[in-house]
């Protein structure tokens, strides 16, 4: 509960776009259907704030996804799909992010489909090292985007809260998609670079395959290099989403004891 308090500036604070009063000679009408559009849009914005809580404890908080928390959070991403697919959702740069961060589960859903192909089809399917690898650099794609996009969230949210002013040019729809483009143009270059340096090493074992020899030492280096900075790129991302919360947390309770005062 603390946590969903603390994303819900990021969710509500630029204008949504609900429906307004229709005319004086209706006036009850007018305000009936405008709370409820208010009423249903506030019910997305807890829908949105239960995703990104389940999304940090995935992504996070657990050392590693297991198969119950990927499946909750594929089932998440399917909702907050269809919910951003309706017109009373206004357009904003968190709504960028959130989309772009349920898009990102499709590489869980591949990768469990391939998976249960392989394992149920009876047709001869060469299990090369291209096949696992390419299924393990799926996950491995989807934990990189998704950690990126929950710190551009906690980023929004930290200017939301002490720059709200200053910071809005930023925090634009152009901008956020810009951003979500090129994590997912980086995470897919490392990717593909992990499924080169995974080939070469399985054609390295074939003497007619001399070319890949020479590649190796090159992709090994700079595949372990790549593995080596995304680990402790993971570590500086949690660490900087605590202090952002920690942040933002203790100014909410400083605003709220000052006006209790």
């Amino acid at each position: 509960m603390l946590f969903i308090q603390l994303v819900k500036p990021t969710l509500s604070d630029q204008p949504s776009s609900s429906p307004s009063i229709s005319s004086e000679a209706m006036p009850h009408l007018g305000r009936c259907s405008s709370l409820a559009g208010i009423s249903r849009e506030r019910d997305h914005m807890k829908d949105f704030r239960r995703y990104l809580v389940l999304k940090y404890i995935q992504y996070l908080v657990l050392s590693s996804s297991n198969a119950i928390s990927s499946l909750l959070g594929v089932l998440g991403s399917g909702y907050v799909m269809l919910i951003l697919q309706s017109s009373r959702v206004s357009s904003k740069s968190t709504a960028v992010f959130i989309s772009s961060l349920a898009k990102a589960d499709l590489l869980i859903s591949m990768s469990a489909v391939a998976e249960l192909f392989l394992w149920t089809s009876s047709i001869a399917v060469p299990r090369t090292a291209f096949t696992p690898a390419l299924l393990q650099n799926l996950l491995v794609a989807n934990t990189h985007i998704s950690a990126l996009l929950l710190t551009c969230v906690a980023m929004e949210a930290y200017l939301i809260t002490f720059f709200p002013m200053e910071s809005r040019s930023l925090r634009t729809v152009r901008n956020a998609r810009l951003t979500s483009r090129a994590i997912w143009l980086l995470v897919a270059a490392e990717c593909i670079l992990l499924q080169v340096d995974d080939v070469l090493k399985a054609s390295s074992t074939s003497p007619s395959c001399s070319p890949a020899v020479w590649l190796l030492p090159l992709s090994s280096g700079a595949a372990a290099l790549l593995r080596a900075l995304s680990y402790f790129l993971g570590i500086l991302l949690r660490i900087v989403n605590v202090y952002i919360y920690y942040k933002i947390f203790f100014s909410v309770s400083n605003r709220s004891a000052t006006r209790t005062k």
